[in-house]
This record gives C-alpha cells, sequence and structure tokens, in this order.
C-alpha cells in the first residue's frame, strides 16, 4: 500500500497543473483532495473517511508554507501525517500547519480527519511565503507545535481573549532558523511588529455559509488590511494576548500580521472566530439568544421605556483610548461627565428632567430592542456594567459593529428622544416647576401663619409653653390621690 501511494503521488506530480478558481469544490478522482496555492477550496469531512490532501507546483522562490482549514462550530484535525502527535498535529474549528520546504521541495502532503459524529462542512486554502517574510509562530514557546501559526482564543461573558506565539524571520531553503533569544538587535526577530484586525460578520448571520465566505477576507495580507479594523501594534517586547468586550451571538474574526519594517514584508496567522457562545449547548446557546420568548421581556420594556419618554416628566413628579484603561482615570472622569450635566442644567431643574426623561426613555425602548433584534447601541450601557462587575475589563477593547440594524434603531431613538421631549415640554408648559424645593414650601407655610389671624395654627402656644403642659400632665399621672375628710365602713 506505501508503494501504491507514493506511484499514485508520483503520477499526481507529474500531470500539468490545473488552472483554479477563487474556490474549488468536491474531491479528486484518485481518492485525494487536491488543492493550489491561493485558492480556497470547499469540502466535507467525514468521521468514518479521514481524507489525505496534497499541494503540487510549489513555486521554488516559496520558502515555506501555511495550510489552513476552518469550519463553523465542529472540530477538525489537521496533521502532518496519519500518525497523530501533539507537535505535528492541530485540533479546532480554525486551525493551520507550517510547512517549512526542503530544497527542490515541490509537494507538500498532509491528513485530515474529524471525531464528529455528523459531517463537517469545511474551507481550507494554502499560502507560500518567501525566505524575506517573517515566519509566524516561530518563536513558539507557549503551545504544542514547533512552529505555530495559530490564533489561540478563549471567551466568557464578560471577554474575548486571544493568543499566538511570536514570529521569528524568514530564512531560505536548507538553512536554519535564527535563534529566538539571542540577541534583541534588528538583526534578530524583536524587530518584528504584529498589527491586529478585527471583523465583525453581518449582524444576526449565524449561518455556516456566511462564516465560511468571509472567512476568506482574513486569510491573506491584502485582504485583511483591506476589509478589517486595525486595532492595536504589538511589538516585541509586548505580551502577544489582547482582549476585546465579547458580544454575545455577533460574529467575530480575528487576524494577526506580523510586519518585518527593514525589509517591508508581512505574513497572516490563521484567523479565529468566535460568536461568545455555544452552538451546541443545549440552554443558552447561540441559537436561542434571539428567540421568539424575548418578546415578553420587549412587551415590558419597550412599553415602560415609551411611557417615560412621553410622561416621565408627570411620572417623576409623584472607552478605547489607552489612557482609559486604568480604572481610576476612567471612573472619576466617567463621574465627572454624570455630574456636569446636572450642573449645568441647574438653574434650568424643569428642562434638565424633561430631557432626562426623553433620552433616558426613549434608550429604554433600545434596551428593549436588543433583546429581539441586536443592536450594537445596547453596549453604550453594558460596557460600562461589565467595567465595574470585572475587574480585568479595563484592558479590553470595546469595538462594535455599527450595521443596518444600528442606523435604523438609531433613528427611531432620536425619533422617540425629539417626539418625547417635545411633547413634555408642551404638556408642562404654565404649569409650576417640578420638583418644588421642600425648604421653600416650609417657608411659605410659616409666612402663611404669621399673616393669618384667622387661621388656627396662629393662636397655638409656642414650642416651650407646651412642652412645659405636656411635662405637667405626666406629673398629675404619678400623684397620690389625696384623702379628703373621715371615712367609714360601711355598716350592714
Amino acid at each position: 500500500m506505501g508503494l501504491l501511494r507514493l506511484l499514485v503521488l508520483a503520477v499526481l506530480a507529474s500531470e500539468p497543473r490545473v488552472a483554479g478558481g477563487a474556490e474549488t469544490v468536491g474531491n479528486s478522482s484518485e481518492g485525494l483532495l487536491e488543492f493550489y496555492i491561493g485558492k480556497f477550496r470547499y469540502f466535507k469531512l467525514n468521521r468514518p473517511s479521514p481524507e489525505d490532501a496534497i499541494l503540487r507546483h510549489i513555486s521554488s522562490n516559496a520558502s515555506f508554507l501555511i495550510f489552513q482549514i476552518h469550519s463553523q462550530y465542529q472540530n477538525t484535525t489537521i496533521s502532518f501525517s496519519k500518525t497523530l502527535l501533539h507537535n505535528t498535529s492541530g485540533t479546532g474549528t480554525d486551525r493551520g500547519l507550517v510547512f517549512i520546504l526542503r530544497p527542490e521541495q515541490s509537494m507538500c502532503t498532509w491528513h485530515l480527519e474529524t471525531l464528529d459524529a455528523e459531517p463537517v462542512q469545511n474551507v481550507a486554502i494554502p499560502l507560500t511565503y518567501s525566505e524575506r517574510d517573517p515566519v509566524p509562530g516561530g518563536c513558539n514557546l507557549e503551545f504544542d507545535l514547533d512552529i505555530d501559526p495559530n490564533i489561540y482564543l478563549e471567551y466568557n461573558f464578560f471577554e474575548t481573549t486571544i493568543k499566538f506565539a511570536p514570529a521569528n524571520l524568514g530564512y531560505a531553503r536548507g538553512t536554519n532558523p535564527l535563534p529566538c533569544d539571542i540577541g534583541t538587535g534588528r538583526d534578530s526577530r524583536w524587530r518584528l511588529l504584529y498589527d491586529v484586525y478585527q471583523y465583525f460578520l453581518p449582524e444576526n448571520d449565524l449561518t455556516q455559509e456566511g462564516l465560511l465566505k468571509h472567512l476568506q477576507r482574513m486569510a491573506e495580507v491584502p485582504q485583511v488590511k483591506a476589509s478589517a479594523i486595525k486595532v492595536v501594534t504589538l511589538t516585541a517586547n509586548d505580551r502577544t494576548s489582547v482582549s476585546f468586550s465579547s458580544l454575545r451571538g455577533q460574529g467575530v474574526i480575528y487576524n494577526v500580521i506580523v510586519r518585518d519594517p527593514l525589509l517591508n514584508t508581512s505574513a497572516a496567522y490563521v484567523p479565529a472566530h468566535t460568536y461568545a457562545c455555544s452552538f451546541e449547548a443545549k440552554e443558552g446557546n447561540c441559537s436561542s439568544l434571539r428567540r421568539v420568548s424575548t418578546k415578553v421581556f420587549f412587551t415590558l420594556f419597550a412599553l415602560l421605556g415609551l411611557f417615560i419618554c412621553f410622561f416621565g416628566h408627570r411620572f417623576w413628579k409623584t472607552g478605547n483610548l489607552k489612557i482609559f484603561q486604568d480604572d481610576g482615570v476612567f471612573w472619576v472622569t466617567f463621574s465627572c461627565v454624570a455630574v456636569l450635566i446636572p450642573v449645568v442644567f441647574m438653574g434650568c431643574l424643569r428642562i434638565l428632567n424633561i430631557l432626562t426623561c426623553g433620552f433616558i426613555g426613549s434608550y429604554s425602548v433600545v434596551l428593549a430592542s436588543d433583546s429581539y433584534l441586536y443592536t450594537s447601541l445596547s453596549y453604550i450601557t453594558l460596557n460600562v456594567l461589565k467595567r465595574a462587575l470585572n475587574v480585568d475589563f479595563h484592558r479590553a477593547f470595546t469595538n462594535v459593529p455599527f450595521q443596518t440594524n444600528d442606523f435604523i434603531i438609531l433613528a427611531v431613538w432620536g425619533m422617540l428622544a425629539v417626539s418625547g421631549i417635545t411633547l413634555q415640554i408642551r404638556r408642562e408648559r404654565g404649569r409650576p416647576f417640578f420638583p418644588p424645593h421642600p425648604y421653600k414650601l416650609w417657608k411659605r407655610e410659616r409666612e402663611r401663619r404669621v399673616t393669618n389671624v384667622l387661621d388656627p395654627s396662629y393662636h397655638i402656644p409656642p414650642l416651650r409653653e407646651r412642652l412645659c403642659g405636656q411635662l405637667t400632665q405626666i406629673k398629675e399621672l404619678f400623684r397620690k390621690e389625696q384623702p379628703a375628710g373621715e371615712r367609714t365602713p360601711l355598716l350592714l
């Protein structure tokens, strides 16, 4: 069988290359998945039938290549061989391997499989790099692979954290890589820079097709720069770990581009994605975040918000700047802004009350809409609550998408706020100010009693005389009764 396999690979290597489009689908006739440089391929993996893949006609200018494979939430295993070892294979939804090419090598093979009971839809692509390009994960000391180009992602309710291994400088085929920890000068890996990018999927899009399509914009350096948002640039002295605010139910793709500023070259890591929720959990999974049951919370919260917006005045009568990563600076600034607005309107308490009810009441409708239709506007308050409840949230970047739903809900928010404020101003015109000051009420009542002699309260004795009278009455209770003349028993 081993000889037959080598013969098949030799025949494939001798065939002329077939031009491929941007995407290819299906399996090759010889039972091997055939890939082409820079071309995405869709295919399915089944547990009973693992696949072997092949890449032919690798350019002699290429020094190394990265093969990456992606699925939505089912794990896939990629390995250099059928024998799975922890330092030669990787398992996950977004995984890749670095192939260091030997001299004269023009073909690579690898092994793909899944342990999931259901078939797994995947998309994969091989990308080649020259000896001048940095090697992603080339100085890995933390993870299992010797050279690890993967981004490892963890999330909880508050934050999502990505981690990756440092890169190394590129090198030619047949030569040894530069040492990772000898020297920190311009001729070492310490000159490399890491640009962290973030890409948002369309809101409410939990489909597999949508994810695999958008992942294609985050695999190669030019597409990443054109499509994603650069969040931060790390130096070799920084920790290769970045935190973001978790957006439950919102698809987000992360990638890192390592740059060599001296040679003006770059390479991309393997992108990783998350929805900050689980597709396989029985309760609280991604699909249930927007279930119809949330309508009840929406018939309640929305109505309350509308009531406050339009009648709140009468009803109540009866960040990503680095400096704000410091908790002290953030909370002092937040408190000052919260206090400044009431101080500015201190002379116009009625207007302050109406504006507050208009904006907060209309924003309550926005929060209610988030339980039914996803909107990033809800994170105006949610991020502040996360900052207050989680001690590590200060290090998280709080970028959120602003898409079609957000524009519509923002317009509704503005319309409700303006109409609510206008209605309350018209209703309150000519009415007494609210709230009346307690001291002014007391002073007005005292003056009325002094000047109005017909008021019974005008004839009330002073407080001192009233206290003395009450003490006299209390003493009378304890005084013994005095005898009033001779008393004789009744004679029968």
